[in-house]
């Protein structure tokens, strides 16, 4: 009798077909997510770099114009 346990408690200790595959698809989609979430992240950062670098070539030609006219 303890023999048959045995044998059922192994049956049932493993990952089943269907949970490896639920498992596949949550990893695969949390992949995904965090990549897209990077994305918008570093979409941010660049675009505000971007206004930074504008407004700095805007601001040193200003300067620059208004240091010659002073001469």
């Amino acid at each position: 009798m303890s023999e048959v346990a045995n044998i059922e408690k192994r049956r049932g200790s493993g990952v089943r077909v269907a949970e490896g595959a639920v498992l596949v698809v949550v990893a695969v989609v949390g992949v995904v997510i965090a990549f897209a979430v990077l994305h918008t992240i570093v979409g941010f950062v660049w675009e505000a770099v971007k206004v930074v670098v504008v407004v700095g070539l805007i601001g040193a030609a200003l300067w620059f114009l208004g240091r010659r006219r002073r001469r």
